[in-house]
């Protein structure tokens, strides 16, 4: 298990059965644990989610799949110290349909 900090200064953990989700469904990602902790802790945007969770959005200029994507790491803040991540892939855009929830 490896964890960052959150923008609200959450320790958000990624277990290694989240990395195995994540790699299973978004195949693209398994070299990018790097990434995927990256953006919670230092996001362009963070959305809420439809059940409490957060999602976390960062531009990468050169990805595994091609150039210019964002990546989505969705994760959830259980208390005032801690949370998990529950999946992340990369975008093509940004569905600001959402709240936005933080923005610098």
């Amino acid at each position: 298990m490896i964890s960052v900090n959150s923008k609200n200064n959450r320790l958000i953990r990624l277990t290694d059965e989240r990395i195995k989700h994540i790699t299973e469904n978004h195949p693209e990602m398994k070299d990018c644990t790097g990434w995927i902790l990256e953006t919670p802790g230092q996001p362009e945007l963070i959305l809420s989610g439809d059940f409490g969770e957060l999602i976390a959005i960062r531009q990468y200029a050169k990805t595994p799949v091609t150039t210019e994507k964002y990546l989505t790491v969705v994760y959830k803040e259980t208390s005032e110290l801690d949370g998990f991540i529950l999946t992340a892939y990369f975008s093509r855009n940004i569905n600001l349909k959402r709240k936005i929830v933080w923005k610098p």
